[in-house]
């Protein structure tokens, strides 16, 4: 008899408890698939020399992209590089959320080296991801695209803050 009600109260004290405790805290969503993700670019209507990028995720849950876009050119080694420098990290998306960025290609530069002409980039919300590939002509540089120091910015809310950001990172230091 005494072991049912040392049963009984300890079943009560673990509901108690489960009554009391903290609510878990949430964590970090998984990485978005590749499959769930939409990646676009397209010429800056503002800026020479600029392209806008977008993600979107389609899927209806949240998950995580890298906090900057890789975007690479043509079959050039290397990656554009945040401005501002960023360190390692996700960007959180939200289902069916978009967020955004901008890439500069070319660095105006003392050097007596030409810079390379590719006639695609490629763009990945990650870069375990493949991505997507744009055609020089679609973005507004019908003979390639020109690639001298290419700097992106990280994945932001609003397109207009990554104009922005993209401008004041660059300013002086680029040509169209």
């Amino acid at each position: 008899m005494r072991a049912r009600h040392i049963a009984a109260a300890a079943a009560a004290a673990l509901s108690l408890a489960a009554l009391t405790a903290p609510a878990a805290v949430s964590a970090t969503p998984a990485a978005c698939g590749e499959n769930d993700l939409t990646l676009r670019a397209e010429p800056s209507d503002d800026s020479d020399g600029v392209i806008k990028l977008s993600v979107r995720n389609e899927s209806g849950r949240a998950c995580t992209v890298d906090v900057a876009p890789t975007v690479t050119y043509g079959d050039l080694d290397g990656a554009a590089q945040p401005r501002p420098a960023t360190k390692s990290g996700t960007y959180e998306l939200a289902a069916h959320a978009t967020a955004y960025a901008a890439v500069r290609s070319l660095a105006a530069t003392d050097s007596d080296e030409q810079p390379r002409t590719v006639p695609s980039l490629r763009v990945a919300a990650s870069p375990d991801q493949s991505g997507r590939g744009f055609q020089a002509m679609t973005l507004g540089a019908p003979t390639g695209i020109q690639v001298w120091e290419p700097v992106t910015t990280p994945w932001m809310a609003s397109p207009a803050r990554a104009a922005q950001v993209i401008e004041d990172q660059t300013a002086g230091w680029f040509q169209a």
